[in-house]
């Protein structure tokens, strides 16, 4: 059976009720948590539980579902984290009772966990693609987190106190990837119970402004067996918790929305710009020698404001331990957003915090590459198979690396020299134009080449037309 189908085929169900998408896998989680919930024997409260909800006939079974979310919401753990200020956007009995007892046909538990759990992830996927009003905006292109996964192999063997943090979570896909990576590459069957534990409840963690991605955050970790450390919270604006990680991968929000206040933090620079801000409080946040991916705008190489940014953490003078090794900057493909952030230039930051900078090395992978579209040319990790080879097996990017067209090294007194302006623009000049007597000899020239093509073709031909 193909779960994503069938998953999708559940949604297709909501939006006969006039559901939103944005809705459906918020919709969709409650009850998947709650039948889950019974084949795992997780604790839920008696009469709140899956089999209250399934014994329901058609004129009760909404009210019931209502019941159940006002009560799991004031419990503790992961039912109150996951039930937390509920909605039901259900109305049609009929469908509600249909869709629970299709549910109810299928053993998840059944299944690797992983494959739910990819299963749910395609699902946030297909409804991202549905446009601004899906989940678009908590989404980050899977093949870009593979891809960026792929360099910084956030190994949670490494240390005993290490973790891995996304602080704009969205729908955890930053996180989940980081798992899948753990278990495709070191591999679980030698851990120890002690390592098990700390994997699956305090490695793990993200922050997320708005609730539903909260919550599809924390049930995607589920799927996978993970029990994610997912705050509710303004990561900017908020009160920082006091954890340090030694991982942060992150796409923080683009554009400008809410960010008209300055946030009441210890940054070097004062600036309204979010992203900028997000920037300063990844670094903070990161151990010595932990390492970062960020995903940003263009703007954020090259803004006035940014190259204040960078000219502070690039001088040990004025940032001591805040220093970074600021490595590596990919130049992402055009159109990598345009499911719902049409137009917008991105790229990623690669740095380490407590090392100073020998060489940025800027990758361009927009140089003689396709824009990308949502069907007729969509992002694939093909798209990133040689920026992964040419970054090399070392973290911070100091294994041997070749200069070639699309990667370009850059020692930290050209940096300077560019007033720390990361985005090291090419500026083309234009060929001056031929005079018009060797264009038209070329133009000339190419007519006869044409003209003796034809004769020979000509030449060929028989005679007779019959």
């Amino acid at each position: 059976m193909d779960l994503v189908n069938k998953l999708w085929g559940f949604c297709n169900k909501l939006r006969h009720d006039g559901v939103d998408p944005a809705d459906y896998i918020e919709q969709l989680t409650y009850l998947l948590f709650l039948k889950m919930a019974e084949e795992k024997q997780i604790s839920v409260p008696i009469g709140y539980d899956w089999k209250s909800l399934i014994s329901k006939d058609n004129d009760s079974v909404l009210r019931q579902l209502d019941t159940i979310l006002n009560k799991l919401k004031n419990e503790s753990g992961i039912l109150g984290d996951i039930f937390s200020e509920p909605v039901s956007r259900v109305r049609n009995s009929h469908i509600l009772k249909s869709l629970i007892k299709e549910i109810d046909t299928i053993k998840w538990t059944a299944y690797d966990a992983d494959i739910v759990g990819l299963a749910f992830e395609e699902l946030i996927g297909k409804v991202a693609n549905e446009g601004k009003k899906g989940a678009g905006q908590y989404f980050t292109p899977r093949p870009l987190i593979q891809a960026i996964v792929e360099v910084m192999k956030p190994d949670p063997l490494e240390s005993k106190e290490y973790k891995i943090c996304d602080v704009a979570v969205g729908t955890a896909g930053f996180l989940v990837v980081a798992w899948e990576w753990f278990k495709n590459n070191i591999g679980t069957d030698s851990l120890t119970e002690k390592q098990k534990d700390k994997l699956q409840n305090s490695t793990y963690y993200g922050q997320e402004l708005v609730q539903r991605p909260r919550r599809l955050a924390l049930m995607n970790m589920f799927l996978h067996d993970i029990n994610a450390n997912i705050k509710l919270g303004d990561t900017i604006y908020g009160t920082p918790d006091s954890n340090s990680y030694s991982c942060i991968l992150s796409n923080p929000p683009f554009g400008t929305k809410g960010a008209n206040q300055i946030p009441d933090r210890n940054f070097y620079v004062k600036t309204s710009d979010k992203q900028l801000n997000f920037i300063q409080h990844i670094i903070e946040k990161l151990k010595k020698g932990g390492r970062a991916a960020i995903v940003l705008p263009d703007s954020c190489l090259s803004s006035e404001a940014s190259k204040k940014i960078w000219s502070y953490y690039l001088d040990k003078n004025k940032s001591k331990k805040d220093v970074c090794n600021i490595h590596t900057i990919i130049k992402l493909p055009e159109g990598i957003f345009a499911a719902y952030a049409n137009g917008v230039r991105a790229c990623v930051i690669f740095l380490q915090k407590g090392f100073e900078t020998d060489k940025l090395w800027m990758y361009d992978c927009r140089k003689d590459i396709q824009k990308l579209t949502t069907k007729s040319n969509p992002l694939k990790l093909d798209h990133f198979e040689e920026f992964i080879s040419s970054y090399g097996e070392d973290p911070n990017g100091k294994s041997p690396r070749t200069k070639d067209a699309r990667f370009i090294p850059y020692d930290l007194e050209m940096i300077k020299s560019k007033d720390f302006d990361l985005s090291f623009s090419e500026v083309f000049k234009p060929e001056p134009l031929k005079h018009p007597y060797f264009l038209i000899e070329q133009m000339i020239a190419d007519y006869e080449s044409k003209i003796e093509t034809l004769k020979k073709l000509k030449s060929k031909l028989p005679i007779d037309n019959e």
